[in-house]
């Protein structure tokens, strides 16, 4: 059986490679794996990472493109290989313009179509903007919906879709982080100059195109604690977007305790996440990723479609409103049985197992399927 996975940004990337990975383990399966380029130089360190060599390359990525070119330069391409190469199955992941587009050539060409991370919602069409519509067609658009979590069937079968389709497997992402913290070493001399013991470690990521107008207020909120708290380091890993790079540089003046680096190599990101106090973001995957380790999470959106973290306590919902995230990372950061309780709180998206769910699961539709 033939199964192709369309992918073109690094969250994509990491959290199909150990569905891709472990498929490779089974001679029934061929793993068919197309890369828009959509984010190129992140997305092919990771797969260099995971050791994975895309079949095609389509190397979209234009300086300053926006999501509606992506989607308009991919679909003639993977529209052609998906002709050529007829696979048994599409699998594509999460809400971006890739995702998108695999899953609507997918329909076209009537290949059914597997969503992996679906059911997120925040149910506001412009926060996640555009994610959250694009998560949203592409359930009209798969057959197969690849649930993190319980709370994540709930939300396809509100929408009236069909149980039977519908599989909670938890999410791969954390098949990845494990995988690479038990494997791949970090660049040292990159990292350790972050790790003090002696330094409260922050961990902060901020990219939502929704929370481009919130930055100043976000990144005030940080430069008060920061100055406040002596014991506080900030590391400050800044998209390639330059639009985002753009925004920052309006946003944030210097600091000597905050550090804004370029984007690091997953596993040293995965080491700097391993050894923070705490993590303030308004990015997806990390919402995840951070419980894990058991690092508390401090969300700096107006929702978030991960509300199982809010609810299990692993994540707390800030907003945008600079006092708000200040008084909710002062109390994370004097409150020492909040940042224990937090830390200690059971994440609920995953325990590594995911990859090895979905393959069973394709192994049955296999027999199912069978010629």
């Amino acid at each position: 059986m033939k199964i192709a996975f369309i992918l073109g940004t690094r969250p994509e990337g990491i959290k199909l490679a150990p569905i891709i990975n472990k498929l490779k383990e089974n001679p029934d399966f061929a793993a068919l794996v197309i890369n828009t380029g959509q984010h190129a130089d992140l997305l092919d360190e990771v797969l260099q990472t995971f050791a994975i060599k895309p079949d095609y390359n389509l190397k979209l990525m234009k300086p300053n493109q926006s999501a509606e070119l992506v989607v308009r330069e991919a679909i003639p391409v993977i529209s052609v290989i998906l002709k050529k190469e007829k696979p048994d199955l599409v699998f594509v992941v999460g809400d971006t313009a890739t995702t998108f587009t695999g899953a609507f050539i997918a329909f076209h060409e009537r290949i059914p179509v597997v969503h992996v991370e679906a059911g997120l919602r925040t149910d506001n069409l412009y926060s996640p903007f555009p994610e959250e519509m694009y998560r949203q067609l592409v359930t009209r658009l798969a057959t197969y919906h690849l649930a993190p979590t319980e709370q994540n069937k709930e939300n396809l079968i509100k929408e009236h879709i069909d149980e039977r389709y519908i599989y909670v497997v938890g999410n791969p992402v954390i098949d990845a982080l494990f995988y690479i913290h038990n494997n791949v070493p970090p660049n040292v001399a990159e990292t350790s100059q972050y790790v003090k013991s002696n330094k409260r470690l922050i961990l902060l990521t901020t990219h939502r195109k929704e929370n481009f107008h919130h930055l100043t207020q976000i990144h005030n909120a940080i430069l008060e604690i920061t100055d406040h708290h002596k014991e506080v380091e900030v590391i400050f890993p800044v998209h390639p977007n330059p639009n985002v790079r753009n925004q920052i540089s309006k946003s944030m003046r210097e600091h000597d305790r905050i550090h804004i680096i370029a984007p690091l190599d997953y596993a040293s990101f995965t080491y700097l996440l391993k050894h923070a106090y705490l993590v303030v973001t308004d990015s997806g995957g990390i919402q995840e990723e951070a419980p894990a380790f058991n690092v508390p999470v401090i969300v700096v959106r107006d929702s978030t479609e991960r509300t199982e973290g809010v609810e299990a306590g692993t994540l707390i919902l800030a907003g945008t409103d600079k006092q708000s995230i200040e008084e909710t990372i002062e109390t994370m950061l004097t409150d020492t049985s909040l940042h224990q309780h937090t830390a200690e709180a059971v994440n609920p998206y995953g325990d590594g197992q995911t990859s090895e769910r979905i393959v069973e699961w394709l192994k049955q539709y296999l027999t199912r399927h069978r010629p």
